[in-house]
């Protein structure tokens, strides 16, 4: 996906800065979908009904189908030409988004969302490929893909704000159909204003491994989620013993073939290693507290979508100052201390989380200083790891492992909403059954089983005194879930802040990596 580059070359003119505009688009769409449907959750409770195994689907299927499929995406556009695969990737996107925004059953919903994955994971790399082609003098493809990283990251960001404020006038699906607008602007223009590339080099694209990939990846995160929800079952323990055994596989397949999809042997060095792992980490958390604390102003504080989507958003000024400052302080301690002290933040931030208490002193206060601690800790580490990722890598192995940071990334923040979100869940349904009313109906009682939002959305439809009771019931619970769920977090922060100190430690200097 990336490929070494000369250090200066011909100066890019007016034709390719716009045309590095016309691709932030599909890159904006393709990660504000990551996160746009948080502020959908009540809406989608209220409308589909899903169990919460379902709810963390919606929300996280597309993440782990775009995460598995970016490398094999990447490879194809080398081979068939990255424009020709942006736009056949956007109209795909476009179809998909119509697709779900009028999906009817959260099954068809789960299935929209997965096929949007596929879709999203041909637009990404293409996007940055025809950026490093457009712009060959190093200064300005450095200026070039920092507006890259910075749309991307943001996408993340601006995406509740999106579904919050749409979803205060339109019905839920409207977050899915804002996509194709931006889909036909990309078609009718990209023609006119962005290169046709190809890699010289025609590596075989090992569809197998692709195929392994996810065989591995679905059927574990079914697995976790199920028997979170669950308990101990037949077919969940089945196919979590499978998904493992065709993990194995797959590590197996990536060290005996000549062209691998993920280099392992890369991941052997502690410090490529290490970052890797540190970049998945702290997407996981970073996602699972973006879910954690947008259900919370929803539907603890019962804030509007748009409301509740601003409020979010202002933590983000925390994470402003954290960056520059982050890289500052690199110059001095390094990037490894910076990057630990960062994990070290976030984990202080979890731990003010787990004392938001709905009747003590300004919940919404406490929520957002600690929410923008772990931000702008999780931040520092992001901003500081691809350079020290790169830095280490030997020149011929800095585009594989590139790629590798790229999809930890999109794997992190799927696994985050999906493993921390099963805690959530778990924590929630063991918390709330016991202390709801007697006499409810069998569909109110699972409704308020399952999720929050599904409580809320059952209160509507019972007495008054029975749906408050309802309502205080799924609200306790969810802030014993939301406290456990914080605490794992932040002793997972931790335990990383240690690993990175011994993980990324190296007297050596670094290696100077293609770019």
């Amino acid at each position: 996906m990336f490929n070494a580059a000369p250090s200066a070359g011909k100066l890019a003119g007016r034709k390719e800065w716009i045309a590095l505009c016309i691709l932030c688009l599909p890159l904006m769409v393709v990660s504000m979908d990551v996160s746009v449907l948080f502020f959908a959750a009540p809406a989608i409770a209220a409308d589909l009904q899903p169990t919460a195994t379902e709810q963390l689907w919606i929300f996280d299927v597309y993440g782990f189908i775009l995460a598995g499929l970016l490398l094999t995406m990447g490879a194809i556009g080398d081979r068939i030409g990255r424009r020709r695969l942006l736009m056949i990737g956007s109209i795909g996107f476009a179809l998909c988004s119509l697709f779900a925004a009028y999906a009817h059953t959260p099954e068809t919903l789960i299935l929209a969302r997965g096929i949007l994955g596929i879709a999203g994971s041909t637009l990404m790399p293409s996007t940055l490929a025809l950026v490093r082609t457009m712009f060959q003098d190093q200064t300005q493809r450095t200026k070039a893909m920092s507006i890259w990283s910075a749309v991307m990251a943001s996408g993340v960001t601006v995406g509740p704000i999106i579904g919050g404020l749409l979803i205060d006038s339109f019905s839920w699906g409207a977050v899915f159909l804002i996509n194709i607008p931006a889909m036909a602007l990309l078609l009718l223009i990209a023609p006119f204003l962005l290169p046709e590339s190809r890699s010289t080099v025609r590596n075989r694209i090992d569809m197998v491994s692709s195929i392994l990939a996810l065989a591995a990846i679905l059927p574990v995160t079914y697995g976790v989620k199920t028997i979170a929800e669950n308990g101990w079952t037949v077919i969940p323990a089945i196919l979590l013993a499978a998904g493992l055994l065709v993990g194995v596989l797959f590590v197996r397949r990536q060290l005996a073939i000549s062209n691998p999809l993920i280099d392992i042997r890369a991941l052997k060095d502690r410090r490529t290693g290490g970052s890797i792992l540190v970049n998945l980490i702290a997407m996981f958390t970073l996602m699972a507290s973006a879910l954690i604390n947008t259900q919370f102003l929803q539907s603890v504080l019962g804030y509007s979508p748009f409301v509740a989507s601003l409020w979010s958003v202002l933590p983000s000024i925390a994470v402003g100052a954290a960056a520059p400052l982050a890289a500052k302080l690199s110059l001095t301690l390094g990037r490894p201390r910076v990057m630990a002290g960062g994990f070290a933040l976030s984990a202080i931030g979890f731990g003010i989380l787990t004392q938001v208490r709905v009747d003590g002193f300004s919940p919404l206060l406490i929520m957002l200083v600690g929410a923008g601690l772990v931000a702008a800790g999780i931040v520092s580490v992001v901003t500081l790891v691809t350079d020290y990722v790169l830095g280490v890598t030997p020149a011929d192995r800095a585009g594989a492992v590139g790629g590798l940071l790229e999809t930890s990334s999109e794997l992190g923040g799927a696994f985050g909403i999906a493993l921390l979100g099963c805690v959530l869940a778990a924590i929630y349904r063991h918390t709330v059954t016991p202390h709801l009313p007697s006499g409810l109906s069998t569909d109110a009682a699972q409704a308020a089983e399952q999720t929050i939002a599904g409580a809320a959305a059952a209160a509507q439809h019972l007495p008054a005194d029975t749906a408050l009771q309802v309502i205080d019931a799924s609200r306790d619970a969810f802030m014993t879930a939301m406290h456990v769920t914080c605490l794992v977090s932040g002793i997972i922060l931790l335990l990383t802040t240690a690993a990175t100190v011994v993980l990324l430690r190296d007297k050596r200097p670094a290696v100077n990596a293609a770019s």
